[in-house]
């Protein structure tokens, strides 16, 4: 029995599955990616000849994939939302990303230092790793696809949605800053003056611009072009991994946050042409891939699992992962969200998912790379722990959870729902 016989077979049964399982699954206390996760360990530990799917032996390939796999991600999150970026509609969103954001970062370094043993380089990239909400396993808490609507989308599951769009590429400086007291010293003299102009300015800069710029002259060629080259007639899905992959590539080719980029290039195209039907072309097709790729990380990272992922944990660091899941984003979430627009109930939903996942190992990957980090092998630990109680916990939740919150009518946001008396009444 070959080993690549066995890979064909495998990728075969979970893209089968992956057609099945959330039809499946639907309404139900149980996710894909648990379902996925679980299949990856059962493979695994039977003596099919696989090789472990170590991230710490694969760093190029495992920073690659879940590159991919937050990228198609983040294209289709930046579809899929209705409401129109302004200050004031996306209020959940700034105060997730300028105070959740930063304080969970703030607490997961410190515990992660001070109680889990780590140097502070490596601390500060645990905290950063972590961070991020993640746009690829979180679903079933995101909103569906894109409509004709500006404001039918509920409080929690825009503010999920945008929040995981957007920290994805926000969370990036600070990884860039565990780079720099890793390789240099904790002194600021030595990286804070670079670190500030080019890791938080330039590249934050040319990640929004770069986006914009994208998605703008996209937009233009989809709907505004002349009638044999405007691409919205043809309805070919395939151009939303064109559009992924040209902000992404183009904003890291001039030094920006390719993240970012992709995220806002997704917003520049759904404002060219707000209403039109080939947004969900694109989003499904961006969707089916992302699935995809979902589907092949979670059974590598099962794989992991059971091939001793966790085994350099120790207790400290444990608790520290456990922590923030349980403890840290849910009081940083609700505290950020304090005078948001919604309800109690909805601000705790938000706070108490904050699902952790792909996004974490790239940048655990990315940073590990780059340079020398000391107890990397801890770091990967306790991120995938995290990641395990994340997918885990969550994914049984957010079924239930939801479909509380909805029945209960704890839903802001969803404006053609709550003020019917505004539509207009046909004469005679």
């Amino acid at each position: 029995m070959e080993p690549v016989d066995v890979a064909f077979a495998l990728l075969g049964v979970g893209a089968l599955l992956a057609g099945i399982l959330p039809r499946m699954l639907e309404r139900r206390p149980l996710s894909m990616p648990i379902a996925f996760l679980g299949l990856g360990m059962l493979v695994f530990v039977l003596p099919t000849g696989l090789p472990t799917p170590d991230p710490l032996r694969w760093p190029e390939l495992t920073t690659h994939l879940t590159e991919v796999g937050v990228i198609v991600a983040l294209m289709g999150a930046g579809l899929k939302i209705d409401r129109p970026l302004s200050w004031a509609r996306w209020s959940s969103t700034w105060r997730l990303l300028a105070i959740a954001m930063p304080l969970c970062i703030a607490a997961v370094a410190l515990l992660g230092w001070w109680w889990a043993g780590l140097v502070p380089a490596a601390a500060l990239l645990l905290g950063a790793a972590l961070a991020p909400t993640d746009p690829v396993l979180a679903s079933d808490v995101q909103v569906g696809e894109p409509t004709d609507v500006e404001d039918s989308e509920d409080e929690v599951r825009f503010a999920l949605t945008s929040e995981a769009g957007l920290n994805d590429g926000l969370a990036f400086p600070f990884v860039y800053a565990a780079i720099a007291i890793a390789t240099t010293s904790l002194a600021p003299s030595d990286w804070l003056a670079h670190w500030l102009t080019v890791d938080v300015v330039w590249k934050l800069a040319a990640g929004v611009g770069g986006g914009l710029l994208v998605g703008w002259l996209l937009g233009k060629l989809f709907f505004r072009a002349p009638s044999k080259l405007r691409l919205a007639r043809h309805s070919e899905g395939f151009l939303a991994l064109a559009a992924t992959f040209l902000a992404y590539g183009l904003v890291e080719v001039i030094g920006g946050y390719g993240f970012l980029a992709v995220f806002v290039a997704a917003r520049a195209i759904r404002s060219a042409e707000r209403t039109h039907e080939f947004h969900s072309v694109l989003h499904d097709f961006a969707e089916q891939v992302e699935r995809l790729l979902t589907v092949l990380l979670l059974l590598l990272f099962g794989g992991a699992v059971v091939g001793g992922l966790l085994a350099p944990l120790t207790w400290p660091a444990a608790l520290v992962g456990l922590a923030l899941v349980l403890v840290i984003r849910p009081l940083a979430g609700w505290l950020s969200l304090r005078g948001a627009p919604g309800r109690t109930a909805e601000h705790w939903v938000i706070s108490l998912f904050g699902i952790r996942g792909v996004g974490s190992f790239y940048y655990l990957a990315y940073a590990t790379s780059k340079t020398e980090f000391p107890q990397a092998e801890l770091l990967w630990a306790t991120v995938g722990l995290v990641v395990v109680v994340s997918v885990v916990a969550h994914g049984i939740a957010a079924t239930p959870v939801m479909q509380l919150l909805d029945r209960a009518g704890e839903r802001t946001g969803d404006r053609a729902e709550a003020e019917p008396a505004t539509q207009p009444v046909p004469a005679g």
